[in-house]
């Protein structure tokens, strides 16, 4: 007959196979994990000494003991020392596997194109090596109201396409009436034109990756990023004060962990439009 309640519950080792088994997780720089105790929650900055110091959003940093007691995504972690990473398995920011000692390969004709100099940093931190590797440029508009400009002035073939990452492309949006008169019209069939659903490319780095529950809620009238500013607590008097603001959030993004996945699918997209060979 069998026994549904399995062999003898006390048997040795019982207690081993009840316990909930911990992850170890290296404790590499950059890496944002909360502190189970009093809600603390920041980035890795360096390790001494058998401690790790943690940096917050708004710059508070403060040190702890390596070992449990920290949580990623509400699940509980233990912190350990990073080995050596075997140069043979090494990944990319994107995460590819690395590709040791490449030579320089010549720029492709075709061109990805993002809004702006964030949206460059961005892609260049995350998909930089790849990119090399590939020989893609990345360039970027000032504003996607000056695509169809490029286009008239540098017409796009078969030999050289434009991939084209545009922020806030959703329904009924400008950027989503501009992407359609394109796609409509006689560069359409070698542009591709993608985007991401948020109001600008700082919100593609998630929230975890800064140590907040959310991105704050900006009211109409304002401007987006003045508005994060100061919900941070940071300065947003003049351009130099959002250029900083962004250095501190892009200096969160580690690897494409860090992104969210409405933009990671977007970039893989154009990187595979641009280098697919030219149909014959």
């Amino acid at each position: 007959m069998h026994d549904r309640y399995g062999s003898d519950v006390l048997a040795p080792g019982w207690r081993e196979r009840a316990a909930k088994v911990v992850p170890q997780v290296p404790a590499e720089v950059d890496l944002v994990v909360e502190v189970a105790e009093d809600g603390f929650c920041g980035a890795v900055t360096k390790r001494e000494g058998g401690l790790v110091e943690l940096e917050d959003f708004r710059g508070k940093r403060r040190l702890f003991p390596m070992g449990r007691g920290f949580l990623i995504d509400g699940e509980p972690v233990e912190l350990v020392a990073p080995a050596v990473a075997q140069a043979a398995r090494g990944r990319t920011a994107s995460g590819s596997f690395a590709v040791a000692d490449a030579r320089a390969r010549t720029a492709l004709p075709s061109r990805i194109l993002v809004e702006g100099r964030h949206d460059a940093e961005l892609v260049e931190k995350v998909w930089g090596d790849d990119l090399r590797i590939e020989g893609v440029v990345v360039e970027y508009l000032e504003g996607v109201d000056l695509l169809d400009d490029l286009l008239r002035a540098e017409p796009p073939s078969a030999e050289r396409r434009y991939g084209v990452l545009v922020d806030h492309l959703v329904p009924g949006s400008k950027e989503s009436r501009i992407a359609q008169a394109i796609e409509r019209g006689p560069h359409g069939r070698f542009v591709r034109i993608v985007g991401h659903p948020f109001v600008d490319v700082w919100q593609c780095v998630t929230p975890a990756a800064l140590g907040i529950r959310a991105w704050p809620e900006i009211p109409r009238g304002t401007d987006w990023k003045t508005g994060v500013c100061r919900a941070f607590g940071w300065p947003a008097s003049d351009q130099a004060d959002i250029a900083h603001a962004w250095k501190r959030i892009l200096g969160r993004v580690g690897s494409f962990r860090d992104l969210e996945p409405a933009l990671l699918g977007r970039v893989e997209e154009l990187i595979d439009f641009v280098t697919a060979p030219p149909a014959r």
